[in-house]
This record gives structure tokens, sequence and C-alpha cells, in this order.
């Protein structure tokens, strides 16, 4: 097995926040730092800049400018092209990418690399057209502008990353760092990746995907009408409620109710009732060591098999798994209901 070379896209010349640093830093730490008792040959990694002049940003006060020894062409020779972000108003403002950094993308494609990217470096793979017709993912908090803005892809922001085989793609932060582990058991093998793992002192496979650290909550809603009801719901969600219920709370025919509530919030009655459950759910989980049937109970959910159904299901790991990725929990009473509604 051959660890071959890893081109990184770096944004030269730009003002880079210091928060996308994180990003930047994984791949050079996972394949920068030779590990030679586990591989006779590791990785060539090579940091490409984009060649663009310095100029001024909102960041400017937190950021700093890189220089690199690479540059744009020297990604065609790569084995594999890594995009670890692009700037934020390439994302949030929709301010165009550097002709010359999506040109070289596609040239590095063309010529057989493999193209990854993390977090927002999607938006270059599919400025790129490299994304079309796959499916792929970035940071939860970006994926609805990511599909909106590119329609051609499948876009999933439930899991940490998708294989697709040539073209790989992570959600933001830490689910890079999973990514690139997964680059090193495809390349190496996973007793490598497994011991790399270890020296850097994370978990070799994270259980689940990013649904679990989505925020459920529906936004409020400027529907003068419903905000009470909603209210009087949530501090309710131990008890039986139907989508009746509600509308007589609201002084409604449930049919009005109902559309009255999905205009205002974009989903179904029984689908809210759902999502204030599991936020409920996942409060008592991360704040509290009550037991599993406990949590159930006050969440609404009903039994510890319904809570893990719905787990599973719209967070995508079990309460327990759940639990242990938010290792926070301190009390054996549960909170008010008020400190659980976002």
């Amino acid at each position: 097995m051959s660890a071959g070379s890893v081109a990184v896209v770096v944004p030269e010349g730009i003002e880079v926040p210091s928060w996308d640093l994180y990003e930047l830093s994984i791949p050079c730490t996972v394949f920068g730092k030779p590990q030679p008792d586990l591989a006779d040959s590791w990785y060539d990694l090579r940091l490409c800049g984009t060649g663009e002049r310095p100029e001024s940003s909102p960041s400017a006060e937190f950021g700093l400018t890189l220089r690199t020894r690479y540059g744009l062409d020297d990604l065609a020779g790569a084995d594999t092209v890594i995009v670890s972000s692009v700037p934020d108003a390439c994302v949030e403002d929709g301010k165009p990418l550097p002709k010359g950094l999506v040109t070289a993308l596609r040239r590095a494609h063309d010529a057989g690399a493999r193209m990854v990217s993390l977090c927002t470096g999607a938006f270059a793979l599919a400025e790129a057209g490299l994304l079309d017709g796959r499916r792929a993912t970035a940071h939860w908090m970006h994926t609805a502008q990511l599909a909106e803005r590119y329609p051609k892809i499948r876009v999933d922001d439930s899991v940490l990353y998708v294989d697709d085989g040539d073209v790989l793609t992570s959600a933001g932060l830490t689910a890079g760092l999973d990514l690139c582990l997964h680059l090193v058991r495809r390349d190496l093998g996973a007793h490598v990746a497994n011991q790399l793992a270890r020296r850097m002192v994370v978990p070799a496979h994270r259980p689940g995907g990013q649904a679990q650290f989505i925020d459920l909550s529906v936004p409020a809603t400027d529907d003068e009408g419903l905000g009470p009801v909603l209210e009087w719901a949530r501090v309710r969600l131990d008890r039986p409620l139907t989508v009746e219920d509600l509308a007589r709370r609201a002084a409604m025919s449930p049919r009005t109710f109902y559309r009255r509530l999905q205009a205002a919030t974009g989903t179904t009655p029984l689908q809210w009732l759902l999502n204030q459950r599991l936020v409920r759910a996942q409060g008592l989980l991360e704040s509290t060591n009550l037991p599993i049937e406990k949590v159930g109970e006050l969440s609404g959910l009903g039994t510890a098999n319904n809570l893990r159904h719905h787990f599973l299901k719209q967070v995508g790991v079990s309460p327990g798994d759940y639990r242990r990725a938010f290792p926070r929990a301190t009390s054996e009473s549960p909170p008010p209901f008020e400190e659980q509604t976002r």
C-alpha cells in the first residue's frame, strides 16, 4: 500500500480568519508528520497557495496571511487534493471563488487526483462541477446553502463524511479529522489508521453522523396566534398531546391550526411535537444522569425503546451514544422545561 502525495489548497495572500486554521491544520497533522514506525513510506504533503493578492476582510482583526512554497499548478501532480475551506464571503455572500482555483481543481481531477473537501471546501468542489450528480456533505450550518446554490448535488446533512470513490466530502471541524483518518484507513489499512488515531488521542471511528449535532428546534414563529399555544405545549411535553389539543388551545379548527403552523414553521404539528420532545430529551441526556427510561417519560417519548427508535431515526445515534458524546451530566434532577426550550 502506498501513501502517495497530498496537496492542500491554502488561501495564500488572503487574510485567513483564525478559526479557519483548525480545518487547515487537520490534513497537515495527519499527512504532514512522518510516521516511519507505522508505514515505510508516509505521505508527501504539499501546501499549495492560490496566489491571490492580499485583501481586507471583516475578519482581518483576527486573521493572518499565509505564504506557501507550491502553487495551484502543483495540484495536478498530486494523488490527493484537499480543500479545507473557502473564505466566508464565498459561502455567505456568494462572492465568486478565484477562477484559477476552480480551473486547477478541474485539471487535478482530470489528471486522476482524488478530490477531498473539508467543511466549506465543498463549495470549491461544487463550483468546479466535481460534485454534480454526487452525494456530498458539508457543515450542517451550510448544507442548505450548498443545496440551493448547486441543485445538481445530493446534499446529505446527516453524515460526518461521504466517500464517493474519487471524490470525498466531510462536515465541518472535527468531521474533517474523521475523513482524513478514513483516507489513511483506505490507503494504509485499519491498523495504521487506528494507531494514528491513538496518537492523536481521538476515536478511530465515531458512531453516528452529524445529525446528532444539528439543532432540531424549530425557529420561533412571528404568528402571534401560535406563539402562546406553542409555549404552552413546550412546558407540557411529558403529557399526551394531540393536534386537536393544540388546536383547541389556539381556538382554531385542527385543519386551520395545521395550515397556520406549517406556514409559520415549515413543519407539521406532529413533527413539531416530535422535534420538541427530542430537544427535551437531548437536554436531559446532556445535563442529567437520569436513566434512559426516565428521559423517555419526561420528554413525552414514552418507553426507553420508543426513545431509542426516534433517536436512531432522527439523531442518528442511540441515546447512550449521544450522552457519551456530551459528557456533562451533573444532576439527578431534570432542569425546568423552560430551560430546555431553544
